[in-house]
């Protein structure tokens, strides 16, 4: 079963809590989300660090429940 937007945002900030988290669905499927995360957690990683945060976040949900994400993070 596919992951709703509220449930990515909600295993997003129980990994990274002060995360300000937009979600958006691409293709009204449930199933392929842009997602963007600000947050201080991610100061002076690379890029690839920061996304790695939020894709450890999901586990083994990533690819499974959670088919397609694009990501784009930042600091505030």
């Amino acid at each position: 079963m596919p992951m709703t937007a509220s449930e990515i945002e909600r295993t997003i900030l129980a990994a990274i809590p002060d995360a300000q988290i937009t979600v958006q669905d691409l293709a009204g499927d449930g199933d392929h989300y842009a997602c963007t995360v600000v947050s201080t957690a991610f100061e002076g990683l690379s890029r690839v660090r920061q996304h790695k945060l939020v894709y450890d976040a999901f586990g083994t949900r990533m690819g499974t429940e959670l088919h397609a994400m694009a990501l784009k993070t930042l600091t505030p």
